[in-house]
């Protein structure tokens, strides 16, 4: 059974820009997080990330899901294993 989802992606139509107002700014950000982590583009560019770069996103990421959720969430929504 899968346990992760893109559906998003999938089913958005709408437009894919920021600054607009912040409905458009949470669905864009939503489809390039879903684009992002798809497994052909991140076998493209993670080899291409420096040392530094892997480090400021994994650092970034860390630091988003401590402000955010509590520690029932990042076991529930983000990591499945509960």
């Amino acid at each position: 059974m899968k346990k992760d989802t893109h559906l998003f992606v999938q089913e958005y139509k709408g437009l894919g820009a920021f600054g607009l107002d912040r409905e458009t700014d949470e669905d864009t950000i939503m489809f390039y997080l879903q684009k992002f982590s798809e497994d052909t583009f991140l076998k493209t560019i993670v080899p291409r990330l420096s040392d530094k770069e892997l480090e400021e996103i994994y650092l970034f990421v860390n630091d988003k899901l401590k402000q955010h959720l509590s520690e029932d969430e990042y076991h529930q929504i983000f990591l499945k294993d509960r």
